[in-house]
């Protein structure tokens, strides 16, 4: 099926009248955007259409991503969705015919992605990007998994040493050319170096289309250093998006450019969980979990449009600008399953968009069209770099393991990463073992499935590329000494502070065991006696809590800090050490509801 017959519930923005959130009706307007005119005419004194290809959050999702993230849910069934050879397939439909077009992107192109990218350091991603022709993107937070000098690699090229081929099961430049970088522009605009004072990437990339000029400025969420590694964001600074952007706009101006656009990796979250491209109808923005509406509300008038991603969601929106007028806000979902298609006109006179002509849909990247060929072919290439890495089984299971949760919060896979922490020897210092083990739940990405055999082992048994997809960011482990309280002030952060909307409940490690109810916290003992609120105790976690992500700054208070292994490599080793395999036991470490 082409890409023309997967158009849900598009959106025209203009004539729409000051309904923040709503979707625009369908008919078209005069073509006034408060900044000029259109008088229909092509040529310099006239105006020129122009299509907007869209996407974000591709996390490096070259072969089609499988189960539920592998499908996009309509009001008529679910589709499956996504896969770089036909996200390549579809995009080169939808330019046809369209001589004046762009493709664009905001963030999280990178990072938290499968093995076949990851264990290239997302090389191949970059690589796909090139050919399926992206223009610009900005910076998302996953961006900065391995620090901000390896996203100026990914721009400008060169290779890592990563020793002897595949032994730490990383792998730059497998083929042994120098990797090119990227052909796209990656924008930071809101992203500071302190030493220098710069920004680490341009700010902004201005692309001329036929001799319109449209401005693109990129940034990624200005809370990023609380949800990646504190290594990764060490020595940066991370300015607010609405100030960020605003300035900017009197620079863009004095260059003669009017037509302007924010690409930006925050977003937001429609009330309605099946997938329309519209946000009216039941499809609203939540004003509490969507961040981008006060954003989009406060970003300069002379901004035109925003191109948004981080929240995973689909939505083409209209939230008015600060003048009144009408402004398209978008995102398309993640993985590859959706690109947004927005269409709109500039005037040559105004050198500006007519704000009242454009129109967008949200596009299925559905697979009942031919594979991109070249897209196929680098597939190919490092699914063979790869099979030295991906194919090693390094443990059993007898069972399925999920991240399935109980009311408290517990789940099978949680306890076993945990317990795979506490066990791991490279945190040990001073012959002091830790004692708790803490794991983030969102940082448990998929479950460990008997019954998969991607490269033909037995049923049951695990490969690294099994157990990579389960945790795919690198994290490093470490140990450091909290005291009760502390500990005690840990688990109340699950529920309060930046969680207090959307709780976050650690997974732990066995003989650790807590009760809460509501957001209050009952008995909490480690094998079998209450916690000392006085007492020292030797915990482990990974550094993206220790640097205090996803809202637990009570890490950030650990003393005798010590950094240990990769997380990977300690749930590998713990895998492989367990006689018969892993048998997943009863939830009994929280309860809570």
């Amino acid at each position: 099926m082409s890409t023309r017959t997967r158009r849900l519930a598009g959106a025209t923005i203009a004539g729409v009248a000051a309904l923040a959130m709503a979707a625009a009706p369908s008919f078209a307007g005069d073509g006034n955007n408060g900044h000029g005119k259109g008088n229909g005419k092509a040529g310099p004194n006239g105006v020129v259409n122009i299509q907007l290809l869209s996407f974000n959050d591709f996390h490096g999702n070259l072969e089609p991503p499988s189960g539920s993230s592998g499908r996009i849910t309509t009001k008529s069934g679910t589709v499956d969705a996504g896969g770089v050879e036909y996200l390549a397939t579809h995009l080169a439909q939808a330019r046809q015919g369209h001589p004046n077009t762009l493709t664009v992107a905001a963030g999280d192109i990178v990072g938290a992605s499968p093995l076949l990218s990851a264990a290239f350091h997302d090389e191949p991603t970059i690589l796909a990007m090139n050919k399926l022709g992206l223009d610009v993107t900005s910076v998302g937070n996953h961006e900065f998994d391995e620090g901000y000098k390896e996203i100026q690699r990914l721009q400008n090229g060169g290779c890592l040493d990563d020793g002897q081929d595949g032994e730490n099961n990383q792998n730059s430049c497998p083929d042994q050319k120098e990797f090119p970088g990227a052909s796209f522009d990656i924008l930071a605009a809101n992203v500071i170096e302190k030493s220098s004072g710069k920004t680490i990437l341009p700010a902004y990339t201005v692309k001329d289309v036929n001799g319109a000029k449209i401005a693109f400025i990129g940034m990624t969420l200005k809370d990023t250093p609380n949800i990646v590694t504190a290594a990764g964001v060490a020595g940066l600074t991370f300015t607010d998006e609405v100030k960020t952007a605003n300035a900017l706009v009197p620079e863009l101006k004095k260059q003669g450019v009017n037509a302007i656009i924010v690409l930006i990796h925050q977003g937001g979250v429609p009330n309605s969980p099946v997938f329309d491209a519209a946000c009216g109808n039941g499809g609203a923005l939540i004003p509490g979990s969507s961040p981008i509406i006060d954003i989009a509300k406060n970003l300069d008038p002379a901004i035109d449009m925003v191109i948004s991603g981080h929240t995973h969601q689909p939505y083409v929106c209209n939230i008015p600008d600060p003048a009144g007028q009408p402004r398209l806000v978008t995102s398309a979902s993640s993985f590859g399953r959706l690109f947004t298609e927005t269409e709109f006109k500039y005037n040559y006179q105004t050198r500006d968009i007519l704000r009242g002509t454009v129109t967008s849909s949200n596009m299925i990247v559905d697979r009942a069209v031919p594979k991109n060929a070249a897209q196929t072919t680098l597939i190919s290439e490092y699914q063979d770099y790869v099979r030295p890495i991906a194919s090693k089984v390094i443990g059993r299971i007898n069972d399925d393991v999920t991240r399935t949760q109980n009311a408290g919060g517990e789940s099978q896979l949680g306890d076993l990463i945990a317990d795979a922490q506490l066990a791991d020897p490279s945190v040990v210092t001073g012959g002091e073992k830790p004692v708790i083990a803490f794991m983030n739940p969102g940082g448990i990405r998929a479950d460990l499935t008997y019954a998969n055999s991607p490269y033909g082992e037995a049923p049951g048994d695990v490969t690294f590329s099994e157990a990579f997809t389960v945790q795919p960011f690198s994290n490093y482990l470490v140990s450091l000494t909290l005291t009760g309280a502390q500990i005690k002030d840990l688990l109340n952060e699950q529920w309060s502070g930046t969680n207090a909307e959307r709780r976050k409940i650690l997974q732990v490690s066995e003989g650790f065991q807590y009760s809460y109810s509501g957001t209050t916290l009952g008995e909490v003992t480690l094998d079998g006696k209450p916690l000392d609120d006085n007492a020292s105790y030797r915990v482990v976690t990974n550094n993206f809590l220790q640097g205090g992500g996803d809202g637990f700054p009570t890490f950030t208070k650990g003393t005798n800090v010590y950094y240990g292994g990769l997380d990977i490599d300690a749930f590998a080793n713990y895998l492989s050490g367990i006689e018969g395999g892993y048998t997943p036991g009863a939830l009994t470490r929280i309860t809570g509801n």
